[in-house]
């Protein structure tokens, strides 16, 4: 990641902390640059020991996707498209702007370049979002290529799906709700914790649109993550995943039986229940690791968004332009 796309994390995420506990917060302007807190925004994750460090995941290394899917136009056409704002682009970012205009192909996969797509192809909807989506990229990246990979990722990256069985999972939001993420995490991962927060203001903002799926991918390397992770599915079992999944965020490094079993106790927990529960639990634990396996999950978090890999900046911003796209696109 840039140094701008980490300052819009870094600020996004103490706006989200300063939200979750509640503490006064002046107002920021929404649009400033810092995201997520720096680990993550520099694509840090928690990866498996197997894996290298260039494998793919949400916060993962950008691949350049190639000049396969570009469309070569004038890179001299700088005429302005009605509705797009670029006040916050300088002399030499326009430039670059109205150049990866003309060379990116349509985000629908005609034979034509972005901006004809949004001039002249009235049926594809995704023309006026992936416009806006290049123009905050280029607002935070720092290079031409930055800003190309991260737009190819989303609009020529791969059409692989993903189908989960989420039948018995925890989640946010209602079952039916038109945007589905689900997430794979371990409570020992720091790059889950400090995406914790983020991921609960794109709930609540987008409270009724999305559902949020909740499952563990323990990746054998943070002590007490598995058991963690059945305390977690048993207090779902009396309602109250959330809490304790908040409560083991928060005491990371506390996660021995008595711990977890008195974060049970702290949350009014039937305790016969909780135990029978917590040893019943651990098959599922390892069920979800499995569903994360099938999916080529590789490191912590992962996300996905409605079955396909999310592969976008872990930003406020970007997750919800995402969302607001497919909405629009799929009404």
């Amino acid at each position: 990641m840039t140094q701008n796309v980490k300052r819009r994390c870094l600020l996004e995420t103490a706006q989200a902390l300063h939200y979750n506990l509640h503490v006064p917060n002046s107002r920021v302007s929404g649009r400033l640059v810092l995201a997520l807190l720096a680990p993550l925004c520099m694509g840090g994750a928690c990866e498996k020991k197997t894996t290298t460090p260039n494998d793919p995941a949400i916060t993962g290394a950008l691949d350049h996707v190639g000049s396969g899917s570009q469309t070569v136009e004038p890179a001299d056409s700088t005429s302005p498209l009605p509705g797009i704002d670029l006040g916050k682009l300088d002399g030499d970012k326009q430039t670059t702007f109205y150049k990866l205009l003309s060379s990116l192909s349509s985000p629908c996969g005609k034979a034509h370049s972005l901006r004809t797509s949004f001039t002249t192809d009235q049926s594809c909807k995704r023309a006026p979002f992936a416009v806006k989506y290049l123009v905050a990229l280029l607002e935070d990246a720092e290079s031409e290529t930055m800003a190309r990979d991260l737009w190819e990722k989303k609009y020529h990256g791969s059409t692989e799906t993903y189908k989960f069985d989420l039948s018995k999972e925890p989640h946010v939001g209602s079952d039916d709700a038109p945007i589905r993420f689900v997430e794979f995490y371990d409570y020992g991962c720091p790059h889950c914790a400090e995406f914790r927060p983020m991921l609960e203001r794109v709930i609540e903002h987008e409270k009724g649109k999305i559902v949020v799926y909740f499952l563990h991918y323990t990746l054998g390397h943070f002590q007490g993550s598995h058991e963690a992770a059945q305390a977690a599915l048993a207090a779902n079992t009396q309602k109250k995943f959330t809490e304790m999944h908040d409560i083991l965020f928060e005491h990371q490094r506390e996660r021995s039986h008595d711990d977890i079993f008195g974060f049970a106790k702290q949350l009014g927990l039937d305790m016969g229940k909780f135990e029978a529960d917590y040893n019943k639990e651990s098959a599922h634990v390892d069920a979800q690791h499995q569903q994360g396996e099938n999916a080529g999950v590789a490191s912590t978090p992962s996300m996905y968004f409605n079955e396909h890999k999310y592969e976008g900046p872990m930003s406020i911003r970007y997750m919800e332009m995402w969302i607001d796209e497919e909405l629009a696109v799929n009404r």
